[in-house]
């Protein structure tokens, strides 16, 4: 059996607990949100709209993407701009040049994890 996280009776019955809890932003509005920063990974949760996305930038890890929903448009390096759908998983290289943005319409909602995070790279 199991008991749903935040229920009442739930909360009064464990008094420490083992995991840690994190939650990620809904709906449709702007968000980038830094969830877990720690020495294991960094994990972000994104939330773009039509005609928005990120300036370009070389990449300061390993780059793990999950579209969650939308399709992003990426340009990396000096290729072409693919676009990739919700499902996709791509795992971009440390150091490379990204442009990230959402051409259409639909809301564009991103997982990125950089492990291992920046501050532990190698010189």
């Amino acid at each position: 059996s199991y008991q749903l996280y935040g229920c009442r009776s739930e909360q009064k019955r464990r008094k420490t607990m083992v995991e840690q809890i994190f939650k990620l932003t809904g709906g449709d509005d702007k968000v980038v949100e830094k969830v877990i920063l720690d020495e294991n990974l960094h994990y972000m949760h994104v939330i773009i709209n039509q005609s928005d996305g990120f300036p370009e930038h070389y990449t300061n890890a390993v780059v793990y993407m999950t579209v969650v929903r939308g399709i992003v448009s990426l340009q990396l390096d000096d290729q072409d701009y693919y676009a990739y759908p919700a499902g996709t998983v791509l795992k971009i290289p440390f150091n490379t040049k990204m442009n990230l943005n959402n051409f259409n319409p639909e809301t564009l909602e991103l997982i990125l994890i950089k492990a291992p995070p920046p501050d532990v790279l190698p010189e």
